[in-house]
Order: C-alpha cells, then structure tokens, then sequence
C-alpha cells in the first residue's frame, strides 16, 4: 500500500461509539445509520483541491446524472482563534466549476474542520449537501438539522498535524480522503427521501413486517404511536445489518472496548423488537438471511456462515429478554414512586445498568418515551465510583468492603448465624450445543450489617452486608475475582438489588448490596449471578490452569506459580522464571497453549481429604495454607484415575477452589499480551482469551504492516528538515501505539526494537539537518550583522533546535556577543533562544532575558546564565524585537 498514490474503495464502517456516534440517532430520522457502507477515493501526495472537487463534481452530475441546481457545497470559513485562514482555494474551485456563490457556503471548526482524534492528520473539508426538495431558502438551512437537506459527500484536505500541545503544523505532505454514505447516494439516485425506501433497506423491512405480524412499514418520524412502530422497524433493520457484518467479521457481542458496543446495538434491537413491535421471540436473529441477500454479492462472507451468526445473536436475545422484562417492572414501579418534577434516580438507572445489563442510552431513550429526565450528574458520579473499582479489580487489589471486623464476627457466632453454604455456586451445567446454564438461587437472609454492626434491616438507597443461608455468587478467593448480579425479593420481582462485592469471611459470605427499599432479616431472596462476567471469569480461570502447564513443559517442572489473578477480561500469572521469557520461549509457549486448548479436554473436580489429594501424582500445588477437604482440579483425567509417575496421563491437576469451565474448547485462543520482571528470578504474565485474543493477534498483525510501510517511507532520506522531524515524530507516535496496544508480547518486542532502530536513524537525520540549518542561517545572519555587541533577529520559521544550535555556533565565532533570536510558528506562537556572553552574564542573565521577553508575549521561559529558550504569543515581532533590545541595553 505504501507505494499507492491514488486509491479508490469501499469500507464497512460502524458509527456506534466513541466520537463519531450515532446510535442514539438511528431510528429518530430517515438517514442515520450505525453500520454503512463508505464510498471514498484518496491522494497521497498525488491530487488535491482542485482535482478532488471536480472529480467529485463530474461523478455526481454527469455519471450519475444528479441536477447541479439540487446540490450545495460547504467549505472552511477559516477561525481567527486558532490562527487558521479561511479555505478560499476550496472556494474558488467551486466557483470555478460553475456553481453559483449562494450555494456556496462557508463554515467554522465544527462544521468544515475535519478530526478524528485529540492529535493527528487533520484539515478543512468541503461537504457536498443534496436538497431533496426544500427549495427556496435551502442555502439558509444547510447544517442546520433540516432531513430535507443531508451530507452526500465529505472530502476532507490532510494538510494540518494536530500536536499533542493542541498545535498545528503543515504536513509535508498533503493528502485527500473523501467519504460518501452508500446509503444516501443510493436514496437520491432511486429518488427517495429516505434510505429505509432504497432497496438496500426494503427486503428487511418487508422480512419484519411478514415475522411480526405488524401493519408495514409507513415511514414515519416523530413521538406519535405510528412513528414510533416505524422507528422501531428502521432499527431493527439497521441493527441487524451492523450485527451481521460485525459478526461475519469475527467481532461478537463481548464485555468491553468494540464487542461491548455490539452487545449494546444487539441489546436496543431486542427492545424495540420486544416492546415497541411486539414480536415473537427470534425476530432480530431471522433478520440475518436477508441481510446476508442484500450484501452478500459485495461481501461473501456474510453467505458462509448464517446459522453460526444467527446463532449468536439469537443467544444474546434470549440471554437479554428476560432482563428487559424485569427492567420494564423496574422502571414502571420507579416511575410510579415518583413525583412530577423528580429525576430519574441514578442508582436505580445505574443498578439497570450494572445488574441487568441495560445499555444506558436505551435506559435513557426509555425515559424519553415518558417525558422523564435521568440523573445524569449521579450516573457520571456512580460511572467514576465503578471506574475506580473496575481498576483495582483487573489489578488484583483487595477492595476495602466487604470486610466484617472482629467484633461483628463474634456477634454472628453468639447469635448462632450458621456458615453459609456457597456450594450452590458450582451447580452449572453444559449442554450438547456447548452452552453453560447458571440457575438462580433461594436463600433467606440470615444477618445485615451497617458498619460495624448488625441490624434488623437496612433502609432504602443504603448499602449494607448480607449474609445468607446459602449462595450461588462466588467470593473473591483463590485468585478470581468475585461475581456480579442482583438479588430481588420473593413476590417482588420490579426491585433489583444489586450485588455490588462479595467476599469470605470467618466461614460467612457476606454480600456488599445496594438497597433501593426497605430489606430485613428473615427476608426471602432470588439471587442471580451475571451470566457472561461468571463465564468470563471459568474461562480465564481454565485459561490460567493451562498457560500454567504449558509452562511446566516450555520451562521445566521446576516452574512454580507465585500468584495469580483471574477477571472476565484478561488473566494475571506470576512464575519462577531464570530471567525474562525469550522470545523463542514466548513463541513455543504459544503454540503449547494452542494445542493443549485443541484438545478441547474435560475438566473434572473432586473433594478429597486433603492427605488423600497431596498423594496425586503430578499434583501442582503453592505454598498456600489449604483447608481439609480441599476441591481438585483435573484436565484430561478424572481425579480418581491413576496418574503415570510423569504425570502424562492428564493436561493439569491443581489444588483449586475456583468455578471452572466443564471443557477447555471454549478457551478458543489464549494470547500472552505482557510479560515484565516483578523481580529478580518472578516474571508476571497478563493474558488474553477467545475473542480478545483473536483482536490482539489481528491488531499485532494492522501494527506490523504499519511498521513495514514507515519503514519503506523511510528509506529514502528527508530532502528537508520538516520532512525529516515528521518521519521521527511518525515514528515516536507509532511506538506509543505499539507500547500501549494490546497485542501479542512477541510481536510487541520484535515491533519495538524495528522502530527502536527507525527513531535512531531518523534522529540522527534531523539533528544533521538541523546543523546544516543552523550553519546555512547563521551565515545569513552573520553576513546582514556587523561585528557587534547585541545581536537580536527574526529568523522565519525555525525550530527552537536550529535556533539553539545558532545561539551556540554564534558563542564560538563571536564570544563577546549576546544574541536573542525569534522564529514564528504556526498558531500564531513565537520561540526565542538567547546566548550571553561570558563577561555580560552577572547584569544579563539570559534566563532573566529570555523570562522577560516570553512574559511580555505572555509565555514563559527557561535555562541559565549562558543560555534561555522560551516560547509565547505575538503577532508582532518587530515590536518583540523591540522590548528584547531594550531590555538588553538596559543592562548591559
């Protein structure tokens, strides 16, 4: 790709998170889309201004056949405040073209500036807008919401680098990416309003109305009863759309980062599926088959597997239906409770969230549809408050609840509270089609405590501790984390109380949970654990018990486990190693992983005496203080079968109190993204698993194509010093990605150590590029200059390194001079650096030189006697020059 100057394609994309969003949008109008097909043609370094608007013009007004007099164009107004002019270049090709100057508009940063991200390529951008049939005074309407008048064609100019300092800096070279929605290119050629009556979107259409039994589809907007049944008929067809190309391409509905903005696409389809067009369970699912017909013949994929991605959506409707029944109760009861005026609480919505999986948007737009506001400075606080625990949770740190002290112990023992039996957090099964059940459990509250002391009930928004008779949740021990879910009332089932910790104490577990009404001792409870965070959590649990194997047999018998920590979204081991793991190691480590989860082997448990179980051959324990009996973990074999005196004939057997999966295939890949030192002769492992794994792999391999491509672009050397500076901070830029990317650690070291390679080289151009600069400048200067005492000058568009390497030249050849020099940069910033001769340096420190002339440009400034830098803000540096002489003079 490196060697393409000219492109043209077509990509899927998915608008759904982060900062180009529009989930909450699809369904409200006639034309937003979270998955859309993206139609672009791109330069670099090729074509730009005027060859890109008149390609684009010639496409859609001759090929395609689209009257001139229905489009409008937009372009960068310019914005004085961040020093930017307006694109006037755009303009006059425009006019050029033919269009007249009323349907050419100019726009400010947010409009006709394009970028993705905080730092990176950025530039103007000329929109293309369609009138479908406003008329007169369209022009006054473009950009300002009206449907009738929508974006057809972005083409955006990368001639700009945003910094990290929020800076811009021209690129050196400028490239064109332009993007046109399929969608509404295809509504205006067929001679549509709306993309739900193009034919990409009508076959789906048609596929609901016949399997939900409702009226068809009218196309309707807006909060009237018929405009919501069609809302809910354009998201389901556009979710299941973005489902089907997402899972197609190995993306599933998941916990975090992408597969969590999935399960929440996946998670509002069933909503409005469910509530709004009240149908039959499955619908979503049965949706696959039609959108694999419309875009099969562009993405074979989609035709290859229909059952396997009708499968897993059909698994997180099922998984989610029963939720959304009970958040309806939630929310209807909250309601009802509430006064006119009042917000919806926030814990409630966030126990919807957190307990029962509700996206909070879809909580929100729920809200909506009864004219009831949420609130929203509570969630921000309870989303900080989960933050902060999620992150000492992944870390394996200890939280501070639930603990019962001393004192509330021996309460529970003088009232005769029995131990809880968590046996019930075992009882899981797994049926022939490789899906694992978690039934709820019954248990009855045998204790509160508030603080440090027990109670009779805990009241409503407090959170207190339980204890229960018996428990199906999970307590943190044994290195795994603890489960989540809700408890509810016998007899209640619109009150959910969340779980928010679980631990072991004293032979207790005592569950930390949010009360949102009154709970009492005695009372009769339903306890649900979080079906996907529990399953995440055997996973890595199992994933852990392997990778310990594997190591056994990459390393020696002699490795020992030194700790361990296992969350639903990665895995923590600490091993006895020689020194860190080699990259040979780390690769015959990965293929024993692989194999060993090939197997797909049985995973058996048993509890034995504790002296019975320490006789197992091949037994794998740590220094641990075990209880009597203690529960057995065998891969491969059963506990009770004779094991070879090598240990040969099973995969692993551990002492372990863990939840486990009941066989290994569900692992399906295992990738080992860091491994570091603790300490000498302790190295800690963090892995990955299933679907994750499989990104981590897919984005070591996008990383390394990076890095070949910088690597040919960096063969040749910089003809200039901007080049050069580009090509080292492209390089610094990429190794920060590659630092903090979550990819396998083999590939990690081996990127590093390229890029390590490619950032010396590249430093060492622009430093010798900057020397010959700074000799070409400063004879420049030397010879516009007399031999004299002060030397203060503007030097156009040098960085502060050339400016210092003169400053430093200058000292040798004239010792006796003090020199101040300037340069202007973009953003209207201006840097100084100053010398002061020897003799000079008492009254003329250049560090109170260089502070004084800085402030007065409203910066600051730093260094020594002999030499300063600073940088500030001016748009006049003649009278910068000014006050830099004055103030010398002054003290000299």
């Amino acid at each position: 790709m490196a060697g393409y100057r000219r492109v043209v394609n077509s990509q899927k994309c998915v608008r759904a998170g982060g900062k180009h969003n529009d989930l909450e949008d699809v369904g409200r109008d006639l034309y937003h889309h979270t998955f859309f097909e993206m139609l672009g043609n791109w330069s670099f370094g090729d074509f730009f201004k005027e060859e890109a608007c008149s390609m684009a013009w010639e496409l859609l007004t001759e090929k395609y056949g689209i009257p001139p007099d229905r489009l409008y164009v937009t372009y960068f107004g310019g914005d004085p405040g961040a020093g930017l002019p307006a694109d006037s270049e755009t303009r006059d090709v425009w006019l050029s073209l033919g269009l007249p100057s009323e349907r050419v508009l100019p726009f400010g940063l947010d409009c006709n500036f394009w970028e993705m991200g905080e730092t990176g390529p950025c530039g103007p951008c000329t929109e293309i807008h369609y009138d479908h049939g406003v008329g007169e005074g369209a022009a006054a309407q473009v950009n300002a919401g009206n449907p009738g008048l929508v974006e057809l064609w972005n083409l955006v100019f990368m001639q700009y680098h945003r910094e990290a300092d929020s800076s811009l800096q021209p690129l050196p070279r400028y490239s064109v990416d332009t993007g046109m929605g399929l969608e509404r290119l295809v509504a205006v050629l067929q001679g549509t309003t709306s993309n739900y009556d193009t034919d990409l979107f009508t076959p789906l259409l048609d596929t609901i109305h016949q399997r939900s039994g409702a009226r068809r589809y009218g196309g309707l907007v807006g909060s009237s009863p018929d405009a919501s049944l069609d809302t809910a008929y354009r998201v389901l067809a556009d979710h299941a759309r973005a489902l089907t190309v997402c899972i197609a391409d190995g993306l599933y509905p998941g916990m975090s980062g992408a597969p969590l903005v999935l399960r929440r696409i996946l998670r509002r389809a069933v909503r409005f599926s469910a509530e709004v067009l009240h149908a039959p369970a499955g619908l979503l699912a049965s949706l696959v088959p039609s959108v694999a017909e419309t875009l099969g013949a562009a993405y074979p994929e989609l035709k290859q597997d229909t059952s396997q991605i009708m499968d897993v959506i059909e698994e997180g409707e099922t998984a989610f239906l029963s939720s959304l029944v009970r958040g309806r109760r939630v929310i209807d009861r909250t309601l009802r409770k509430m006064g006119d005026r009042e917000r919806f609480p926030a814990d409630v919505a966030w126990s919807l969230h957190r307990s029962l999986g509700f996206p909070l948007d879809l909580v929100g737009l729920m809200l909506d549809e009864k004219a009831v506001t949420m609130d929203t400075e509570g969630l921000e606080r309870l989303a900080k408050e989960e933050a902060e625990h999620s992150r000492g949770a992944a870390m394996g740190e200890a939280g501070a609840e639930p603990e019962l002290d001393p004192h509330t112990l021996s309460e529970l023992h003088r009232a005769r509270v029995p131990p809880t039996d968590d046996s019930p957090k075992y009882a899981y099964t797994l049926d022939a089609h490789g899906k694992y059940a978690f039934p709820s459990g019954r248990a009855t509250v045998l204790a509160l405590s508030l603080g440090r002391s027990l109670v009779q009930e805990v009241g409503p928004g407090q959170r207190g501790f339980v204890i229960l008779d018996r428990t199906n949740f999970y307590s943190e021990q044994g290195g795994q984390s603890c489960d989540q879910g809700f408890l509810v009332r016998e007899g209640q089932q619109d009150v959910v109380l969340p779980v928010l910790d679980v631990r072991g104490a004293g032979g207790f577990v005592v569950h930390r949970v949010l009360v949102p009404e009154c709970l009492r001792v005695g009372d009769r409870l339903e306890l649900f654990v979080d079906q996907a965070q529990r399953l995440g959590c055997m996973v890595k649990h199992t994933a852990t018990h392997l990778l310990m194997a594997a190591l056994c047999r990459v390393l020696g018998p002699r490795t020992q486990q030194r700790g361990s920590h296992v969350a639903a979204q990665r895995l923590r081991l600490d091993v006895s190693v020689k020194g860190p793991l080699t990259d040979g190691q780390l690769a015959e480590l990965d293929a024993a992983v692989q194999a060993l989860i090939g197997r797909d082997e049985e995973v058996h448990t048993a509890e034995l005496p504790l002296h019975q179980a320490l006789q197992i051959t091949g037994l794998r324990k740590t220094n641990e203080v075990y209880l009597d009996p203690v529960r057995v973990v065998s891969i491969g074999a059963h506990v009770e079968e004779p094991h070879s005196s090598d240990g040969t004939q099973h995969t692993s057997v551990e002492l372990c109190c863990g939840t486990h999966l009941l066989r290994t295939g569900l692992i399906q890949d295992l990738v080992i993204v860091s491994e570091r030192q603790l300490a000498k002769g302790i190295s800690r492992l963090i892995a990955v698993t299933g679907q994750d794994a499989k990104q981590a792999r897919a984005m070591g391999s996008a990383l390394c194509e990076e890095v070949d491509s910088l690597c040919e672009r960096s063969q040749a050397a910089p003809a200039s010093l901007p080049v050069a500076q580009r090509q080292a901070k492209d390089i610094g830029r990429l190794t920060d990605v590659v630092d903090g990317a979550t990819v396998p650690q083999r590939e990690r070291r081996q990127l590093q150590q390229r890029l390590r390679a490619l950032q010396r080289v590249a430093n060492t151009r622009v430093r010798r590029l900057e020397d010959q600069a700074a000799a070409v400048q400063l004879r420049v200067v030397l010879a516009q200059s007399p031999d004299q005492m002060l030397l203060v000058d503007m030097i156009p568009g040098q960085p502060v390194t050339v400016l210092g390497k003169m400053v430093k030249l200058l000292s040798v050849e004239r010792p006796h001079c003090s020199v101040m020099l300037l340069s202007s940069q973009p953003g209207g910033k201006v840097v100084c650096v100053c010398g002061v001769a020897q003799d000079l340096r008492n009254n003329l420190p250049a560090v109170d030189w260089a502070l004084a002339v800085c402030a007065g440009m409203g910066g600051n400034a730093g260094g020594s006697a002999h030499i300063a830098k600073g940088i500030g803000n001016s748009s006049n540096l003649e009278e910068v020059i000014q006050m830099a002489v004055q103030y010398a003079r002054s003290r000299m």
